[in-house]
């Protein structure tokens, strides 16, 4: 009976895993799965807080290598939406994300060694982070992202992720994250900052990574630095 209750416990856990694999620009499919997409080597499921957080592997997921998908142009402006696998939900409370690093070249040879800046992020549309509806990716097929328009034009690894937080107490914060590669035309004169490295994105006692769900919490803190100004 025990075994039994146990698989009734994590089955809808390991069901509600997803990745962003696939790319929206204004509405319209762009490609399939993976197409703009650096493939990672774990599929749909998450890698853990002690494990990604102090990785190399945090830029763009395990596995994910240089060199293996080609290079989507968008402009400034376009509304693009990096969308789940297989129709899938987000159905874990947290937070979701967008970085972008230049890369000082073609980003198709870019292992995203340089810089990053936080460009979106969502978080709380409630009141108590301890209820999953209040979670502004609660149920969504997909992070967006809307191209601001004082963006400097160039080559860039877009890094998009969520953060599951239903075990975030016990150290088990779940990240899913992709890494598209975008060509941005823009005649934006803007300066990306802040400016962060990855690994030293997070750490993992980070309030909003090591975060408690069940203890009803009153209030959350967004991990990573402040978002871009646009400016």
């Amino acid at each position: 009976m025990k075994s039994l209750l146990l698989v009734a416990l994590t089955a809808p856990l390991a069901s509600a895993h997803y990745i962003f694999n696939r790319l929206i620009v204004n509405g319209a499919s762009i490609g399939g799965e993976y197409a703009y997409v650096r493939k990672n080597s774990n599929s749909y499921n998450p890698a853990f807080t002690a494990d990604i957080v102090p990785s190399t592997e945090l830029r763009c997921n395990k596995g994910a290598k240089a060199g293996s998908v080609p290079t989507y142009t968008v402009k400034a402006g376009d509304k693009l939406g990096f969308k789940l696998f297989n129709n899938e939900f987000i159905e874990h409370p947290g937070p979701g994300f967008v970085y972008i690093s230049k890369a000082p070249g073609s980003v198709a040879s870019y292992d995203g060694s340089g810089d990053w800046t936080k460009v979106m992020e969502t978080g709380l549309c409630g009141s108590s982070p301890g209820v999953d509806n209040n979670w502004c990716s609660w149920q969504k097929d997909r992070l967006e992202w809307t191209v601001q328009n004082n963006i400097p034009a160039g080559e860039y690894l877009v890094r998009v992720e969520h953060i599951g937080l239903h075990e975030g107490h016990v150290g088990k914060a779940q990240f899913y994250i992709e890494c598209y590669q975008l060509k941005i035309e823009s005649s934006g004169t803007g300066t990306l900052e802040p400016k962060v490295k990855i690994p030293g994105l997070y750490k993992t006692n980070d309030p909003g990574i090591a975060f408690n769900k069940w203890n009803n919490p009153k209030s959350y803190v967004m991990p990573g630095p402040k978002m871009w100004s646009g400016n």
